[in-house]
């Protein structure tokens, strides 16, 4: 009697197995991220696969990224085809299985869990009905609502807008003014799910109303609409908060390149000699001055994290790579303990991953300074943007970039181009003499760098460059 109600039992376990399919939700590359892109699925729907192998890869607002499965398995039902965007943290994109589980219901179940996903913005829009407990005070939420979206759009331009630090920064990740949006926090204050809440729908309908409002006499221009990629929404974001939030100001240099590029000059002909590929860049000399000088300054390499100012030890300086979709920084960890020939070869190899778009989340986040010619960018509390590359290139643009510091970045530096200058030089016959130079302004977040603190982290930087065997010593 025990031995059949064993085999029994294992009937039982065996066909529950059979039917024990699972949804596979969009995982978070990153602790930021909020949503991806299925670049491409690496199996097909009923392929098995096996711990460790690609599954799919996913488009972060950074980079494309590799999904390895964490146990074996088979691929169901996929839910989020190839190139699906916008896909929420957490939601179903696949059905998944073991061997010998019955695959039928997994059409089923994608089925159902595709219906799921909408739910939740009904239950935003009928969040009011909740209210009707109480007959009488049923029409009352219908006309705060309807009354509610009067004033949305009829705020005065003056007035202070009251939300918590998680509703701003939402509204700012997905580009929703708070002036639209009416508080159901304590004394009208905006909280997240006010900023959940928030549909666009009546925004849009005047936006048609005004386009569809011109004269067809109006001619629109010839143009071409590219839709806003991941990355771009997150630049946007980042800069719109660096504009509203960061109280900014501004330290400008002139520093004389002549003996760096001396110098370069030297240590390139020795490295061509082992290496012809092997070659230092002006960058290269930057970066190192920039770890040095936050060595000597560590005050300046610090973050705003609103309760406390965190100043780290380690110069982690970001390469920032152009790539056709945007910006990414991927790191030179601990710059300041690095060779200029250890600095140049990793700089060269991160550059690439950006491009290829193979780098991993821990390859360009927690940041410290920013650095970026025309495709190059370094971070750390400071940013160093730069033209061009090249020392000789000409910065037609102008001989300065002012640029904005990103939360929770204290610095940006940006750097111009060297230009041939003509200055005093009571040595020379002549009374002057050319040098080069290239003109460096420092940005700074007042909240965590005082004046006096960037002007000292500006001497010590120009002191490095000015004298670049310093980097020996």
């Amino acid at each position: 009697m025990a031995s059949l109600a064993r085999v029994f039992a294992r009937r039982l376990h065996a066909s529950a197995r059979r039917s024990a399919l699972s949804q596979f939700n969009m995982p978070a590359m990153s602790p930021t991220m909020t949503e991806g892109g299925i670049a491409s699925w690496k199996k097909k729907e009923g392929d098995s696969f096996s711990t460790g192998e690609v599954l799919l890869e996913i488009e972060t607002d950074k980079a494309t990224i590799d999904v390895e499965a964490t146990e074996d398995g088979i691929l169901a039902k996929i839910i989020a085809q190839d190139g699906a965007k916008n896909v929420q943290v957490g939601s179903p994109i696949a059905i998944v299985g073991e061997e010998g589980d019955d695959l039928s219901g997994a059409s089923d179940m994608a089925s159902k869990a595709s219906a799921s996903k909408p739910p939740p913005a009904e239950k935003s829009e009928s969040a009011p009905p909740p209210p009707p407990k109480a007959e009488e005070s049923e029409p009352a939420p219908s006309k705060s609502s309807s009354s509610s979206s009067s004033p949305k759009t009829d705020l005065p331009s003056g007035d202070r807008i009251f939300a918590s630090p998680i509703a701003k920064k939402i509204a700012l990740e997905r580009g929703i003014p708070l002036g639209k949006l009416t508080g159901s926090g304590p004394n009208g204050r905006i909280i997240r799910e006010d900023v959940e809440k928030y549909t666009p729908s009546s925004a849009s309908a005047t936006t048609g109303q005004s386009t569809a409002s011109q004269p067809p006499s109006a001619q629109l221009p010839d143009y071409t609409d590219t839709p806003v990629s991941n990355m771009r929404r997150t630049i946007g974001a980042r800069l719109t908060q660096s504009k509203q939030e960061l109280p900014h100001y501004y330290v400008t240099v002139d520093i004389n390149m002549d003996k760096v590029l001396k110098l370069r000059e030297v240590f390139n002909k020795t490295l061509t000699e082992k290496d012809k590929s092997a070659k230092l860049s002006v960058n290269d000399f930057i970066v190192k001055a920039v770890a040095c000088a936050l060595a000597d300054v560590p005050e300046a390499n610090s973050a705003w994290l609103g309760e406390v100012i965190r100043t780290y030890k380690k110069a982690d300086i970001s390469v920032a790579v152009a790539t056709p979709t945007g910006l990414i920084t991927p790191i030179v960890k601990d710059a300041g303990s690095k060779g200029l020939a250890t600095i140049s070869a990793e700089t060269k190899a991160l550059a690439k991953k950006a491009r290829d778009g193979k780098l991993a989340p821990a390859e360009y986040q927690v940041r410290f300074f920013l650095f970026f010619p025309v495709h190059f960018i370094y971070s750390s509390t400071l940013r160093r943007a730069e033209r061009s590359p090249s020392p000789t290139s000409a910065c037609s643009a102008s001989r300065t970039l002012p640029p904005s510091s990103t939360p929770p970045q204290s610095c940006i530096l940006a750097v111009g181009s060297t230009e041939a200058t003509l200055v005093p030089a009571p040595e020379d016959e002549r009374g002057f003499k050319t040098v080069q130079i290239m003109k460096a302004t420092l940005s700074s977040d007042h909240r965590t760098v005082d004046g006096a603190v960037a002007a000292r982290w500006m001497a010590a930087f120009k002191g490095y460059l000015e004298n670049p065997l310093t980097f020996m010593l």
